[in-house]
């Protein structure tokens, strides 16, 4: 019988410029009163921001000694020979009470060679929008680095930008290179990759508490932009009761949706992963060879590679987001 079981973590909570207070109030996080929580990392291997265990006879321990300890049993065998201690992906919930910087990131090669990180690709998973809310999901039309630059000096840029409506449920893949931005009015889940190198081209000319602007990154931005027009924005997906329906599946994540309102087990014996449950609406109880574990809308779970057969208990009804890493993608 494994030692190990569901894992969940104290939320590491940061406070935005744009952030508000839906963290709080809707997904019951520990925040201050009056605070501006843009950002809740879930599950994160980023440095000055690791995960701490908060439940079981592991509690109190970070995510990088866990990982040292127990390896693959925790993270899967292959994904601890290429990442070690650092687990690929991370996790969060996002209330975007103003705009967000209209913001790029960089790929892997990029990242690694200017700040000796992963690059940054992502997913956005819409949990609420406000009437009204759109996003930016990239260009209007192809561009050139000429054209964002004018537009960037002339304070137009937003005109060559896409403004994309949203409503809860809807999908979005973000992959570098892409502009974007998360607009007022819209909560979301994220998966990205484990990095925090993001490159402002754009801020609304907004000052900070001090009163100062926020850095801009425009070389950096202009070396990585994708200048092409995206052929789709939203991602389109199937609803369906009771089943894994594919949302997005790359070589840096696979994000499964579970819709449930009843009993499912999930066998994930061919897969050399952890594997993490984020719920996104109502409440599920988690069930493994140990001790069950509730997670309501607003918690993450972490479930380790060792544990291959997962039952799903929706109480009422509940949205999971299912996530794991597949290091044989290319070859699958």
């Amino acid at each position: 019988m494994s030692l190990l079981y569901p894992i969940k973590f104290e939320p590491v909570l940061h406070e935005k410029i744009w952030g508000g207070s839906y963290l709080k109030e809707k997904l019951n996080k520990n925040a201050k009163e009056n605070s501006k929580v843009g950002e809740s990392l879930e599950i994160s291997s980023v440095e000055g921001s690791v995960s701490v265990v908060s439940n079981g006879f592991l509690a109190g321990n970070p995510l990088d000694e866990l990982i040292e300890v127990y390896m693959g049993d925790l993270v899967g065998d292959a994904v601890f020979e290429k990442f070690g201690t650092v687990i690929p992906l991370l996790i969060k919930f996002i209330d975007a009470n103003a705009d967000l910087s209209i913001q790029v990131h960089p790929n892997d090669e990029y990242a690694a060679e200017h700040h000796g990180k992963l690059g940054k690709n992502e997913m956005w998973y819409v949990m609420d929008a406000k009437p009204g809310a759109y996003i930016i999901p990239g260009f209007s039309k192809e561009v050139t680095s000429e054209e964002v630059q004018k537009c960037i000096d002339d304070g137009n840029f937003e005109d060559i930008l896409t403004k994309f409506p949203v409503k809860k449920g809807d999908v979005f893949m973000i992959p570098v290179g892409r502009v974007h931005a998360l607009c007022a009015g819209v909560v979301v889940a994220e998966i990205q990759q484990t990095s925090d190198v993001t490159y402002r081209l754009y801020d609304y000319n907004r000052k900070d508490d001090n009163g100062n602007l926020r850095d801009l990154h425009i070389e950096d931005s202009l070396n990585v932009i994708d200048y092409s027009k995206p052929e789709a924005f939203v991602t389109k997906y199937e609803p369906e009761l009771n089943k894994a329906v594919n949302l997005q599946r790359n070589k840096y994540f696979t994000v499964n949706m579970l819709h449930l309102d009843q009993t499912i087990k999930r066998d994930y014996y061919l897969l050399d992963s952890f594997e993490i449950i984020m719920c996104v609406e109502g409440e599920a109880v988690i069930e493994s060879e140990n001790e069950p574990v509730t997670v309501k809308a607003g918690e993450t779970v972490l479930i380790p590679a060792e544990l291959r057969e997962i039952s799903f208990i929706p109480k009422g009804e509940a949205k999971l987001l299912e996530i794991y890493y597949e290091a044989d993608f290319e070859q699958a």
